[in-house]
């Protein structure tokens, strides 16, 4: 299989989390699809105008990514401010950039409230997770990509395998 992966930025090593961080996820398989040249590296914040450092956000009310993308719930930072337009125009470009790469799969991180796809906070800023999406890995699903957790490595590569 010679498919492209879309990963998350902050997975890939690069330091563009919110606060300048990065999560660099260590697995023989991401070693093997990095040298096969199949990652396709994106920071959906990033690409929506955000830069790093910036404010933590929230999907506000407990609500996921699907309900921002429908118009029923907001990305708040933690002052507030309505940051929603520049989540829905991050996930709007990860979409353009996965289908131009033909990506069928993303790796992306658990949590953020752009590429969450397990949990993600429930807006109080409290620590407290909810089961759901964020707006990015939202918008990939409704569009036939599949989306997997930091978490889900393995089972990635097993379907990668089984898609060979």
């Amino acid at each position: 299989m010679t498919g492209k992966i879309l990963i998350s930025a902050c997975l890939a090593g690069l330091p563009v989390r919110y606060n300048g961080s990065a999560k660099p996820l260590l697995h023989e398989a991401v070693d093997r699809w990095r040298a096969a040249g199949r990652l396709v590296t994106l920071c959906p914040e990033l690409a929506g105008g955000f830069a790093v450092p910036r404010p933590p956000a929230e999907i506000e009310n407990g609500l996921d990514g699907d309900d921002v993308l429908d118009g029923r719930a907001r990305v708040l930072e933690i002052s507030g401010g309505d940051v929603s337009a520049a989540y829905i125009e991050g996930a709007r470009i990860a979409l353009d950039v996965a289908l131009a790469h033909g990506c069928r799969h993303a790796l992306l991180i658990d949590g953020s409230p752009s590429c969450g796809s397990g949990f993600v906070y429930d807006g109080s800023f409290s620590g407290v997770r909810h089961v759901g999406k964020g707006v990015t890995a939202a918008l990939l699903r409704r569009n036939g990509i599949a989306v997997y957790s930091d978490g889900q490595l393995d089972a990635l590569a097993r379907d990668l395998a089984e898609t060979a």
